[in-house]
């Protein structure tokens, strides 16, 4: 089995190497994404009237929360064009708690689509995530990974930020927030001979998305975009200040990501996205990295059956490593999708995902227990997609320096989820 996975990346190596890059080819039309946008199911948001209900907080579940419930969403144009109310409520049945944000935003410049926000937010957040703030928003029925998710704090955040599009190639964001962190763990962090549990963050966030090839075209009403071409390059600076607002750490965090698509003229593909993070200074770990993990700690392999994510190692345990320097490169190999008839046509996609990371005085962080990536980490697999209703199954196997003793441990096998409305 282990030569099997092996084979399988080496295959995947040479299908990328050896097939043609694709010529141009038909893109959707204005006409045809404009009709898209109409679907609130390709959007996430449902009109009602002056208000479009965010389809995103209507369900949800994890591990901490159970079932989560909420009601969300902005005003439209119809309510005001140049400003907008917004927010939700939710409530998680497992833990009995409600969570909900409130705010508005106002546009300052109509030409730029400059907008000023400012919104305070009580909720949990996943440990360890690190979040662009210039990506695209991204909607689907369900959201795969957070099923799987073990490890949350609290937050109370006040932000602001401003967003602008001088350049429809060009994205950006300047964020300003406080939060006061309460953790759900049983994590404490030693900063300077004291014990924190409870900590003030101050930040300063700016971010950056460079889409070079996308493309538009101008109508009465603007702007619109019809080809979201790749590369994206995604660039992210977040500065932590001590004493203001009694914030208690300085610290800095910086991301960068190249996000890269090629499509060919035998209607396969292969995507790359290669993404390196760095820290320093006082930072806690509910703020440092993973690389998405999204295997629960359980026994056996079917225990541990659930739905795979877009871009998570599926191999690696939830919890299992944090570090505050780490790069990850995964590679996605499409091919063309196999036709049985016209209601049935299976997609295979060959994957290999890797990560590298290291971790400054991790004797700092007491009460969770958990490794650095000091070593390479490898795992790979495939996917069957679309064989029912937009499900299908994927397959991992983690292999080299942290391959694990017993065999099913470094194994995964769950669905897939890729609907299209």
């Amino acid at each position: 089995m282990r030569n099997l996975f092996l084979i399988l990346t080496l295959v995947l190596g040479i299908s990328v190497t050896a097939q043609e890059p694709a010529i141009k080819t038909e893109r959707d039309t204005t006409a045809t994404k404009k009709e898209k946008k109409k679907n609130p199911f390709n959007t996430g948001f449902y009109p009602i009237g002056f208000f479009d209900v965010d389809l995103r907080y209507l369900i949800k579940y994890n591990n901490y929360e159970g079932i989560r419930l909420g009601i969300g969403g902005i005003t439209n144009d119809r309510f005001s064009e140049h400003f907008k109310i917004g927010g939700y409520i939710a409530h998680g049945f497992k833990d009995s708690a409600f969570k909900y944000s409130i705010g508005g935003s106002i546009r300052v410049d109509e030409e730029s689509k400059t907008w000023v926000n400012l919104y305070y937010i009580d909720d949990i957040r996943e440990i360890g995530t690190f979040q662009y703030l210039t990506d695209a928003r991204v909607y689907s029925v369900f959201e795969p990974r957070l099923v799987n998710v073990t490890q949350f704090f609290k937050h109370r955040t006040w932000q602001t930020n401003i967003q602008s599009e001088f350049n429809p190639k060009v994205l950006s964001e300047l964020r300003l927030s406080h939060s006061s962190v309460e953790q759900i763990e049983n994590y404490q962090f030693i900063n300077e001979g004291e014990t924190f549990e409870q900590y003030e963050l101050s930040e300063i966030t700016a971010s950056i998305r460079v889409s070079p090839k996308k493309e538009f075209v101008t109508t009465k009403d603007g702007l619109i975009e019809y080809f979201d071409g790749t590369p994206k390059i995604s660039a992210q600076i977040t500065q932590g200040i001590k004493d203001i607002a009694e914030s208690d750490f300085n610290y800095t965090k910086f991301g960068l990501k190249l996000d890269y698509y090629i499509k060919r003229t035998d209607l396969s593909s292969t995507s790359f996205l290669l993404e390196g993070d760095y820290a320093l200074g006082d930072l806690p770990l509910t703020h440092l990295f993973h690389a998405f993990p999204n295997s629960p700690t359980k026994n056996t392999i079917l225990q541990r059956f659930s739905v795979a994510g877009r871009k998570s190692f599926e191999t690696m345990y939830f919890g299992e490593f944090f570090s505050d320097k780490l790069a990850t490169l995964q590679i996605k190999h499409s091919l063309r999708r196999f036709y049985f008839s016209d209601h049935f046509k299976p997609e295979m996609v060959l994957i290999t995902r890797h990560a590298i990371g290291s971790l400054d005085n991790p004797e700092r962080h007491t009460g969770i227990t958990f490794n650095t990536l000091d070593q390479f980490y490898s795992e790979s697999g495939f996917e069957i997609n679309k064989l029912l209703f937009g499900f299908g199954l994927s397959f991992a196997y983690r292999y080299g320096f942290y391959n694990l003793p017993e065999f099913e441990d470094n194994v995964s096998f769950k669905f897939t989820f890729y609907a299209k409305f």
